[in-house]
């Protein structure tokens, strides 16, 4: 806008750091072995660290369609889990199958419970309460552009151990479709942590537990049949929303009620 400054400073230097970037990729094409993945890496550093670098002060941003659009992204990523199941029983329908496909439905839904139940309400608003201008925009920066990415990330991964798990259920996992279901789920719960520091400064004790807890049974994954791993990784995540649903179901309340007064007219 020629009226606001700031916004043209923002722009002018995302701009710029974007070009430099592809100018990057574009001289990485010229080269190979290690010295072209060093060009990728520093490709990919300068295009994450633009907002730090350029201020997020110019930025006019609309916090509840920002945040919806968030949540779009992460229910798009929970549906490669259930395409997964689709791809991953192409071998055939057996009772074991059917118990993975089962398995894999609720941990994709005790997923997007994790996220959806209170965590995006009070994280949308929380940006929203923020004034406009740095502080909501940082907020947003970090919260979401950044703090979204692992989120997302773990959900694939997951996604990915689903589709092996399918297909081999009586087989234990190799190490990569073990680290997968794990260190996707052991990923996806830390974003989750980090997200309510950035958000309300509060640790959640019981998903960074958990995660541990899923980083920790890596050894045991491709000892187990893959069935079995599944079906315990599921549980774990089942006992874990059962416990918040139950044990904060009034602070639960609070926030839907809370939600629903501000989006009621002339409250």
């Amino acid at each position: 806008s020629e009226g606001d400054p700031a916004m043209r400073r923002s722009v002018a230097g995302l701009a710029g750091g974007t070009a430099v970037g592809v100018g990057l990729l574009v001289a990485a094409s010229f080269f190979d072995g290690a010295l072209q993945e060093g060009i990728w890496a520093l490709a990919l550093l300068l295009d994450t660290a633009e907002p730090y670098f350029f201020g997020a002060e110019g930025w006019t941003l609309m916090p509840q369609h920002f945040a919806e659009r968030h949540g779009l992204i992460v229910i798009i990523a929970l549906g490669e889990s259930i395409v997964a199941i689709g791809v991953g029983a192409e071998v055939g329908v057996t009772a074991g199958v059917i118990t993975a496909a089962v398995l894999a439905i609720t941990l994709a839904a005790a997923q997007w419970w994790a996220y959806f139940d209170v965590v995006a309400l009070v994280a949308g608003r929380r940006l929203a309460d923020l004034p406009a201008g740095r502080e909501q925009n940082e907020m947003a920066r970090d919260s979401y552009s950044y703090l979204h990415f692992p989120m997302i990330a773990g959900i694939v991964l997951v996604a990915l151990a689903i589709k092996k798990t399918l297909g081999h259920v009586g087989d234990p996992l190799e190490v990569v479709p073990a680290f997968a279901l794990l260190g996707g789920l052991a990923l996806y719960l830390l974003a989750h942590v980090a997200f309510r520091l950035r958000n309300v400064h509060t640790l959640n004790t019981r998903r960074l537990a958990l995660a541990v807890v899923y980083l920790a049974l890596l050894p045991l994954a491709v000892e187990l049949p893959a069935l079995a791993t599944l079906a315990i990784a599921t549980v774990l995540f089942c006992l874990l929303i059962a416990y918040e649903a139950i044990r904060y179901a009034e602070a639960r309340d609070r926030v839907r009620h809370q939600l629903a007064d501000s989006l009621t007219p002339g409250s």
